[in-house]
């Protein structure tokens, strides 16, 4: 797969088939439509290719509403390229990009991409102040030389899936049911770095996760997950929260990897969170902790049994699109 972050490192000589937009968390709706733009790219001797930008446009129309983000650019790509996608471009969203207009975009997509049909769904939008909507689109089209396919929403289980509604449930620490959307567990990721030192204390380590502040984090509280160095995967336990047996005040995410005791210190370390065990609680005594600590634990175990050690979720059978 390619990938690039300006139209003009690139000039392509064969038709795509593209879509455009945000794509964050590359859920199960996301994967559908990939697949299908896939197929018919296949079928016509085309290439497949995907136009999303970073940041959010949000983050620079309106800063005060930007969302918080299921998945890093890095993370969007490394999914994306699992899919199948030949290009996927990672343009940046500024002032500038804000303010251009949907027709001087879209020559420089036809130009660069050899755009021949582009997938979007049906309130979908681009170019300033948000002009170039599928009516446009479609014009624009016609004078440029390439088709626009309006897709439906793709429903899950009977209900759209979108990126937002991923982000409430694991704002409830609903991990299953963003699972469940995802196509996959929800996940964190980034360097593992020092801590207070309080769970070897314990004799309970645990690896301290240094992640994005704009990262969609599950709701405080205590989760069975599978922590994920390299290609291994470990079953752990993962607190997220402010340690009020402590008093630190500060939020942190802090894994306990089952039977392991490597130094992995400055390791990038991917959390993938499987079930809350509970919500965060506070104890009188070290004593208490580490007995809570210790049943977690064993409850953690029991869980990730019988959970499926890949990443890839399988879901019930009934979407329709």
């Amino acid at each position: 797969m390619q990938v690039i972050d300006n139209l003009e490192q690139i000039k392509l000589q064969q038709n795509t088939v593209l879509t455009i937009g945000s794509f964050d968390g590359v859920h199960r709706g996301h994967q559908h439509l990939v697949g299908r733009i896939l197929q018919q790219a296949r079928e016509k001797d085309m290439l497949a290719g995907l136009i999303t930008f970073y940041p959010h446009p949000a983050a620079i129309l309106s800063p005060h509403k930007a969302p918080t983000f299921l998945t890093t650019p890095g993370e969007k790509i490394a999914l994306l390229e699992k899919l199948g996608l030949d290009l996927v471009a990672i343009l940046p969203f500024d002032h500038q990009m804000a303010h251009t207009s949907a027709r001087d975009f879209m020559l420089d997509v036809k130009k660069h991409l050899c755009l021949q049909e582009l997938w979007i769904g049906p309130d979908f939008a681009l170019g300033q102040k948000r002009e170039g909507n599928l009516p446009v689109l479609r014009a624009l089209g016609q004078q440029l030389g390439f088709s626009v396919r309006p897709i439906e929403p793709f429903l899950w289980e009977g209900k759209i899936i979108s990126s937002t509604r991923i982000r409430r449930h694991l704002a409830a620490g609903q991990v299953r049911q963003a699972a469940s959307l995802l196509g996959r567990y929800p996940s964190l990721s980034g360097e593992v770095v020092s801590g207070a030192g309080r769970g070897r204390q314990l004799n309970i380590p645990t690896a301290n996760l240094a992640v994005r502040p704009d990262r969609a984090m599950p709701a405080n509280g205590i989760y069975a997950v599978y922590a994920v160095l390299g290609q291994e995967r470990y079953p752990g336990v993962t607190n997220i929260g402010v340690r009020p047996s402590f008093a630190d005040g500060a939020r942190t995410i802090e894994t306990h990897i089952l039977d392991f005791s490597e130094n992995i210190y400055g390791i990038d370390l991917v959390i993938e969170f499987v079930e809350r065990l509970r919500d965060e609680q506070q104890f009188n005594s070290a004593e208490e902790l580490i007995a809570q600590i210790r049943q977690d634990i064993e409850q953690a175990k029991h869980i990730l049994i019988g959970a499926p050690r890949s990443q890839q979720i399988e879901g019930e059978d009934s979407c329709t699109s």
